[in-house]
């Protein structure tokens, strides 16, 4: 199972995200754990985690977040930015597909 921490500003900016992406994982037939916390509180769950997206309010932080998951005991993560277009729509299946893109 993959997990999928999505990072954004405060964590509730995308809790809508996370439930749609959820139902896109479903409708994959792909198990996996999506949550969302705030950048404040990504680091302490950075051994978790698979993939990490950043939401566009916080993209200014991409740079620090791959400095954090490089140190990673269990080696490296893929970190991005979502897409600011499929944020503000709240598209869950294109979002979800990154993720699963960058997982590969």
């Amino acid at each position: 199972m993959k997990t999928i921490l999505l990072v954004c500003s405060a964590g509730m900016s995308t809790s809508l995200l996370v439930t749609k992406m959820e139902a896109a994982a479903k409708d994959a037939g792909v198990e996996c754990k999506i949550f969302a916390l705030p950048f404040s509180d990504a680091p302490r769950v950075l051994e978790e985690v698979d993939v990490i997206l950043l939401g566009p309010q916080v993209r200014f932080q991409k740079a620090a977040i791959e400095k954090l998951a490089a140190g990673r005991k269990a080696g490296a993560i893929p970190v991005d930015v979502i897409d600011m277009r499929d944020y503000g729509t709240m598209n869950g299946k294109a979002v979800f597909e990154k993720a699963l893109s960058l997982l590969k």
